[in-house]
């Protein structure tokens, strides 16, 4: 990595395509590597706080791999009600979730955590953006997914893509949070570890 940017490499700790596409805005070179995490929820545990614990998590077994860089690891939850809702994967489960989410105002939980191993920085923040869904019929939740397959996404929906259509609003102080990387936040916690940015 140039120095004029970072003395450290920079690793993303996922490989979501997504926060790909998202951390490459920064302009900074990046590898990235998978996070060997296991993302059960614990007994109780709340929408927000499992996604810190896991962006905490992912960036630390990242961290173990690379020593010396400076680790990125993200996690999105979302919260209906205070139930976690992961990735369906799956169109049943996808339909299940829409079907649970339609009309109703619920948020999604996006933390990032920044670990560096040998300064032994470890810093994570997490944003919280909360959505209104449209009341949404069988016919509309079905076309939508046969359209976009956002079996990837927490939720069931890209609001980056055609799953804008589904949402009466959205609401955030972080824009990107929702794709699934808080930028503002990430630029704040990459300088908090020494890194340069615009």
């Amino acid at each position: 990595m140039s120095e004029s940017h970072s003395p450290r490499a920079l690793v993303l700790g996922s490989t979501s395509r997504y926060r790909h596409e998202l951390l490459s805005r920064f302009r900074l070179p990046f590898e990235t590597a998978s996070p060997d995490v296991d993302e059960t929820p614990q007994p109780g545990e709340a929408p927000g706080a499992l996604a810190l614990r896991l962006a905490l998590a992912k960036a630390h077994a990242v961290a173990a791999q690379f020593p010396e860089a400076i680790v990125i690891g993200s996690d999105q939850v979302a919260d209906l009600n205070g139930q976690p809702l992961g990735k369906p994967l799956v169109h049943d489960k996808a339909v299940a979730q829409l079907r649970a989410m339609s009309g109703q105002s619920m948020q999604f939980h996006t933390a990032v955590a920044v670990v560096c191993k040998t300064t032994g920085f470890a810093q994570a923040d997490t944003a919280v953006v909360r959505t209104v869904f449209r009341s949404l019929s069988d016919v509309e939740i079905e076309r939508y997914l046969r359209a976009e397959e956002p079996y990837d996404c927490a939720g069931s929906a890209k609001s980056e893509g055609l799953g804008i259509t589904l949402l009466d609003a959205i609401e955030s102080d972080d824009p990107t949070a929702l794709i699934g990387l808080p930028l503002i936040r990430t630029a704040r916690l990459l300088r908090a570890a020494g890194v340069i940015l615009p």
